[in-house]
């Protein structure tokens, strides 16, 4: 058996528009997109996965509805860039398993990088979660897409 992490992106539900952004709530339909996906994580994640979530109030809000036991990282926030999210949840160095709420455009250009080592930007819809897994085997390193799921399909 390989060791290794499991990468969590979830991207925050539907949120308001408004200003400031950093301030914006989930509308009545994102907080459903919320409850939704995250009795999808607790039938999957393990008991000790760690969560992460921009200082958002809209990722916050996400967060807690997986559970109140979440860590807000200030380098998550809108428009970090790809080396900080990464570093931020420890990828690939970590063990056990990282849920990041976060942002577009971070989110579809982790999915670009750690998919086909591209700089572009693929979309991560709102509330859907990307996760990912890096497992080490006799000396070799793979990534691996384990699943895409997105509110709408719960």
């Amino acid at each position: 058996m390989g060791v290794g992490v499991d990468l969590v992106l979830w991207r925050h539900a539907e949120a308001e528009d408004g200003f400031p952004d950093q301030g914006r709530k989930l509308t009545g339909k994102g907080e459903k997109q919320a409850a939704k996906m995250a009795g999808w994580l607790k039938a999957h994640l393990p008991e000790n996965a760690r969560i992460f979530s921009s200082p958002s109030t809209r990722t916050q809000q996400t967060a807690a509805t997986l559970s109140p036991d979440y860590t807000i990282v200030r380098e998550l926030g809108p428009g970090t860039s790809v080396a900080a999210l990464l570093g931020a949840a420890g990828w690939p160095d970590a063990k056990g398993t990282v849920v990041v709420v976060g942002h577009q455009p971070a989110l579809g250009q982790i999915a670009a990088y750690l998919l086909a080592n591209s700089q572009e930007s693929w979309n991560v819809k709102k509330g859907a979660v990307w996760w990912f897994s890096n497992r080490t085997r006799r000396d070799e390193t793979r990534i691996v897409l384990k699943a895409v799921m997105s509110p709408e399909f719960l």
